[in-house]
């Protein structure tokens, strides 16, 4: 994925998200992203890396390409969060035309650290964007993202399988079809049977679960419902992150798991 390239013709989303463990590699990946947004090739694969806009991108000088983040504090410390008025500096910027390409591309890195109201006003600017701006959220995990910010963007991942194993995909998968079925003992015989899974475990199982929730979340006919599972899920994986057990959290889905 560091040697992102997009093929000549094919169309780009205006909203990405790029998900990584490794910072390096998905600020790397977010940056190719943005130069193939506003390379000027047409017949070559993007970016192209010869026309000007790619070399200013790849040299990350491009004046249309704004990077943002959380920024640092007084002793050059990276803060804890991005507030809402990084975001609402941002929706001003981009009423402002671009200076020398088609369109700006708003890289926004360390996305997954927005605070709620920060990604809620984000979630305006991504349902209705100006005219001729995209954005590239580059974030640790996916899941940290509200399911609403999560479907108006589309997902790429750079080391998948660092991100997320096949085994945390099948354990998603399976508590998802128990969360949905409607069946509170159906649900509750599945964690009883799980409540040896380990926090690592787990975890990942949460992580991958609540992404496979904003992939379904745009084309289900149910969207509270998913909404619900993953403030569920969210809140079961703030306890494991305090060190609360997984048969603890796993108790936890049994009881709530299915709306009474």
């Amino acid at each position: 994925m560091d040697k992102l390239s997009i093929p000549a013709g094919q169309n780009l989303a205006h909203a990405y998200i790029m998900a990584s463990p490794n910072e390096e590699q998905r600020n790397a990946a977010a940056a190719r992203l943005a130069a193939a947004m506003l390379c000027e090739s047409a017949d070559a694969a993007r970016p192209c890396g010869r026309c000007a806009a790619c070399r200013k991108s790849l040299q990350g000088i491009h004046p249309d390409i704004i990077y943002t983040g959380p920024g640092t504090d007084g002793q050059g410390r990276k803060k804890r969060e991005i507030t809402v008025d990084a975001v609402r500096a941002i929706t001003a910027d981009a009423l402002i035309v671009p200076n020398e390409a088609a369109r700006k591309v708003y890289v926004i890195q360390d996305a997954d650290v927005m605070n709620a109201q920060a990604q809620n006003a984000l979630l305006k600017l991504l349902e209705e964007p100006p005219e001729r701006v995209s954005f590239v959220l580059c974030a640790g995990s996916a899941s940290r993202l509200l399911p609403t910010v999560r479907s108006r963007c589309e997902l790429l991942r750079v080391n998948a399988d660092a991100a997320e194993s096949e085994e945390a995909s099948a354990d998603a998968k399976v508590l998802l079809g128990k969360l949905f079925s409607g069946s509170e003992c159906e649900l509750a015989e599945w964690c009883l049977t799980n409540d040896g899974m380990d926090n690592r475990r787990c975890e990942a199982m949460l992580r991958a679960a609540r992404e496979q929730l904003a992939d379904l979340l745009p084309r289900s006919r149910d969207r509270a419902a998913c909404v619900r599972a993953d403030a569920l899920l969210a809140r079961c994986a703030e306890y494991l992150s305090v060190n609360v057990s997984a048969k603890s959290v796993l108790g936890l889905i049994a009881v709530d798991g299915i709306e009474k």
